[in-house]
């Protein structure tokens, strides 16, 4: 796994972004990049659909100099690797923590800690991956970056996966404010629709309109400390009323025993959901200042599934605890605390997770823009950084009305999603398996492959080109087995 976890890797002829590299003094024949050193002033500026210009980068004319501003703010400023891994964290911790210790139940603790501990790995090199195809293309979402190393084609394919996953991931959101509404309020199902409806516009529509993921730093901040309260209330329902009869020592740690292969697939599919933030890690390597690097990215990615492992655990494990194993627990822990919602610290808690929830909600719109500010640019003929010469309608440009345009779309379409399914496990479940596994596992391999094979010397038989071709054989199997898990699943339900 060297070219995971190694300080850089040298590419010797870039055939990507020439006119960036011109920009920057390169000629071709001294094409010559170390991931490991890149800077800003040899790496084209994000490629920022939301706006002319990025608060770290001034982005001049066309030619493709960029001039790097002194970064501001403090700690957590924009781009600052603190409050970036804070934004990565918060698009993982969302709604699959909250059906992973009915997961944990079914299967046991031992398996899911395993799947846990392989799910954080698998992650460490997945979002490395993806930043070192980033930092060698100069493109900063995953619809440019197909485009670069292959052809518009697999541009369209990833792109409209991706839409699928954030997709059904900003439903499931949404179905747990439904939850969290119904449990605290007692409310029936109309009542339910109704707010799940006035959440979307009121709430998810005017949020999905930011012009950059880290403008959403601060709610995350506060989101991830929010969600904290819903494993101290786990643990303080535990406290209060002991172990569930049905847990015994063998059922903690093996499992019920009467479940099925499916079972065991369907828990790794909600392992690979819960870790699934890829998604957004092209977009806020480009926004890291003063300048993005793979290493910065690296430091926050470890941050990030540390946090994520330690709360998957402990959720796991005193989840089962307090509620029980398989038949015991509901479709989520919001469900199972709803009889101890009068209790304080549990409607805190409600209130907390439908918050965070909430704010998780809008990463996942970030990749739908990306997606169709890509197909409008090809549909309308224009290049990446054409945005400040676009036609202008009531002072913003038509790319910004587009972008606009169809985040609330995406807001809309969600919101009819959670309107009609009602089971969250059900809907992670096929999200982690179709579209996860394929964004997480499948195309950031392929990325990297590409890349080597530009490289003098190259050989399939390399340990780094094996390594990838393995994981996007795991992928691969993550998202044919475990559709069809997910599914076969679902029609038995």
């Amino acid at each position: 796994l060297e070219l995971f976890f190694a300080n850089s890797l040298t590419i010797d002829r870039h055939p990507f972004d020439t006119s960036t590299m011109a920009a920057a003094g390169a000629t071709p024949a001294s094409m010559h990049v170390e991931f490991g050193d890149l800077e800003a002033s040899n790496v084209a500026a994000p490629a920022d659909t939301f706006s002319e210009s990025i608060p770290t980068i001034s982005t001049g004319d066309s030619s493709g100099t960029k001039a790097m501003a002194k970064p501001h703010g403090g700690l957590f400023r924009h781009g600052g690797t603190l409050p970036t891994a804070v934004c990565l964290s918060k698009a993982a911790i969302g709604a699959g923590v909250l059906s992973m210790s009915a997961h944990s139940a079914e299967v046991g603790l031992a398996y899911q800690l395993v799947g846990l501990c392989i799910g954080a790995f698998l992650t460490l090199v997945s979002i490395r991956m993806i930043a070192h195809a980033s930092m060698a293309t100069g493109c900063w979402s995953y619809e440019d970056i197909c485009e670069q190393l292959f052809h518009p084609s697999m541009s369209l394919l990833t792109g409209f996966v991706n839409v699928c996953n954030c997709l059904g991931s900003g439903a499931g959101y949404l179905i747990v404010c439904g939850q969290v509404f119904q449990v605290v309020t007692g409310a029936d199902e109309h009542g339910r629709q109704l707010f799940i409806l006035l959440m979307g516009i009121f709430v998810c529509a005017p949020l999905a309109l930011a012009r950059h993921v880290s403008f959403m730093r601060h709610l995350a901040a506060v989101s991830v400390a929010a969600l904290l309260l819903l494993v101290v209330a786990v643990i303080w329902f535990y406290g209060e009323h002991g172990v569930d009869a049905s847990v015994s020592t063998r059922s903690l740690w093996l499992g019920a025993g009467s479940v099925s292969i499916f079972s065991y697939m369907n828990s790794i599919n909600n392992i690979v959901f819960a870790y699934n933030n890829q998604f957004n890690v092209p977009q806020l390597t480009g926004e890291l200042t003063p300048a993005p690097t793979v290493q910065k990215m690296t430091v926050v990615s470890v941050t990030t599934v540390a946090m994520c492992f330690v709360l998957f655990s402990v959720v796991s494990l005193f989840g089962v605890l307090a509620f029980g194993n398989e038949g015991h627990q509901l479709d989520s822990l919001v469900l199972d605390l709803a009889p101890e919602r009068r209790e304080p610290l549990v409607m805190l808690a409600l209130l907390g997770v439908m918050f965070s929830v909430l704010t998780c909600f809008q990463f996942h719109v970030f990749p739908i823009r990306q997606f169709a500010a890509y197909a409008a640019r090809k549909a309308r003929g224009r290049g990446i950084e054409d945005e400040a010469s676009d036609v202008r309608y009531f002072g913003r440009t038509l790319t910004r009305w587009l972008d606009i345009f169809s985040a609330l779309a995406a807001v809309g379409i969600i919101v009819l999603i959670a309107l009609v399914v009602t089971s969250l496990k059900t809907i992670l479940d096929f999200i982690g398996a179709f579209a996860s596994a394929y964004i997480s596992y499948v195309v950031p391999p392929l990325w990297v492959i590409q890349v080597l094979r530009k490289q003098k010397g190259f050989s399939w038989w390399s340990a780094e080109v094996v390594s990838c071709l393995a994981l996007f054989a795991l992928g691969s199997f993550f998202f044919v087995f475990g559709t069809y898990s997910a599914v076969s699943e679902a029609i038995a339900a």
